[in-house]
């Protein structure tokens, strides 16, 4: 085990003055007192510099990656944003750059060439492999966790190990390396089982199995067909949990744990959650099922403990942390962690942020979320997504997309790219997952009629979106109420 048990505190939806607005350099130590002395002309050239001047590289190709360029683009601090490889909406924000998310030696040698102060990393298969750490070990500042702590979403059973330690809630399971061990384990079960790959899967290695004969079927998929490579050389087999799923999304600088506004995914292809799992199909935030009460025991029971064991484990945690939970009637348990903001739930959440990213993802990366302040919108906001037909498997691309500048000028809507690129003036399809339509409203329901409003605007051939996105939450929504949340420092 690496370090000492040290506390690691959890704060959520206070408000207080900001810190992250008034123009001071930080100071990357989260501490306070004076500024040094510094000559009133370098000092005014320092922070010009720092103010109008800064570059930022968005890793990744998404919707999440979309909606983290339209966010860090707003800031007033930064000269330019770059998108490597990006996609036709990032390209309307952001200067793409055509290097993919593994070539993490020429991503690297760009972010030098570039001056690139912040690069902020969207997907799990570079964390995993190590690319905070390579761009750590050159001086550069990265968003994100390293890869021994990105572990927590890159192997489950590592995971699962770790929330046994750390006596965090979570389905009862067991972890296989052998596909004999396996099967002869889930024959002696006669309740529903979840079957899911133990490495990375891109959101598509986990099979839910009411019936524990498909749990078998699964099985063989992933151990004997090999249908996700490596990432089935381990699989991890739980009872199925009961109740209603529900995404936290935090940010973590290591000491602090800064709670985001919450949010809901819709994880299955078929309207009322049938069919295949999926990256996600739709999301909206705030999730009305995340009260006070429960947020409570979400930050006391599961992301303080897992936080906390990751240090001793000697992976301290630094970026954004995703639990994804299932709410049972006996409290939330965790289904899964990610290293990484969720897509859509991003689309959503960063929809309703009125604050500085740029400043709140610097705060994490210098160690000053102690200090922050984050400010939201109070009204709900709605994504749908519009997928080709066929996802998550077999699809076709080239589809000519109409309609998005109709979209685009409806109040209150913007269209987040995922699987899009363009071809000459026309923007195409180039994906299973196309586009994430947000939308916002004065409540959930208005956000929603908004939101697929702006998808019947939208047309490419042999599209497909689900229509009952937040339709659950509509029967228990209530007005949303936040407005700014804060987190204060811990000491350790």
């Amino acid at each position: 085990m690496g370090a000492s048990r040290q506390e690691v505190r959890c704060y959520h939806r206070r408000g207080a003055p900001s810190r992250l607005s008034d123009g001071r350099l930080g100071r990357g130590d989260g501490g306070g007192g004076s500024e040094p002395a510094i000559p009133p002309a370098l000092w005014a050239a320092v922070f010009f510099r720092y103010k109008y001047r800064m570059r930022v590289l968005v890793i990744g190709s998404g919707g999440r990656e979309h909606a983290l360029v339209r966010g860090l683009a707003a800031s007033p601090r930064l000269e330019r944003v770059y998108c490597a490889p990006g996609n036709a909406g990032t390209a309307q924000l952001a200067e793409n750059v055509a290097i993919g998310v593994d070539e993490h030696a020429r991503l690297l040698e760009f972010a030098c060439a570039q001056n690139i102060a912040l690069t902020v990393v969207g997907p799990e298969a570079p964390l995993c492999a190590g690319i905070v750490d390579r761009f750590r070990a050159a001086g550069l500042r990265i968003f994100g966790p390293t890869a021994a702590a990105a572990r927590i979403e890159g192997d489950k059973t590592y995971a699962k190990r770790l929330m046994k330690v750390a006596h965090v809630p979570t389905a009862e399971g067991r972890c296989f390396e052998r596909y004999g061990d396996a099967r002869e384990y889930i024959a002696t079960r006669e309740t529903g089982l979840v079957v899911k790959a133990a490495g990375l899967a891109a959101g598509k290695g986990v099979f839910v199995c009411p019936d524990p004969a498909d749990a078998l079927i699964a099985l063989e998929q992933i151990m004997l067909q090999r249908v996700f490579g490596v990432a089935g050389d381990q699989v991890v087999v739980e009872d199925l949990l009961k109740g209603e799923e529900l995404s936290v999304l935090a940010l973590v600088d290591g000491n602090t744990i800064y709670v985001l506004e919450t949010a809901q995914d819709h994880k299955r292809i078929g309207d009322g959650d049938c069919g295949a799992n999926t990256g996600g199909m739709g999301a909206y935030s705030p999730a009305p099922l995340a009260t006070p009460e429960l947020m409570a025991r979400v930050e006391r029971e599961i992301l303080v403990p897992i936080v906390d064991a990751l240090r001793i484990d000697g992976a301290p945690y630094g970026g954004v942390l995703y639990a994804g939970l299932m709410v049972t009637p006996a409290g939330p348990k965790v289904l899964e962690f990610n290293c990484r903001f969720g897509d859509p739930e991003t689309q959503a959440i960063l929809f309703r942020l009125e604050s500085d990213l740029f400043e709140l993802l610097s705060a994490v990366v210098d160690g000053r979320l102690a200090d922050a302040v984050v400010r939201w919108r109070a009204q709900p906001a709605v994504c749908v997504v519009m997928a080709s037909r066929g996802y998550p498997d077999a699809h076709e691309s080239g589809k000519v997309i109409e309609g998005l500048d109709r979209a685009a000028a409806m109040e209150d809507v913007f269209v987040f790219h995922a699987g899009t690129r363009q071809l000459e003036h026309l923007t195409v399809t180039a994906g299973g997952r196309v586009l994430g339509v947000t939308a916002a409203g004065d409540d959930l329901a208005a956000a929603q009629r908004r939101a697929y409003a702006a998808v019947e605007a939208i047309h490419f051939d042999n599209a497909c979106f689900r229509r009952d996105i937040a339709a659950r939450a509509l029967g228990r929504a209530a007005p949303a109420r936040a407005v700014a949340t804060t987190a204060r420092g811990a000491q350790p």
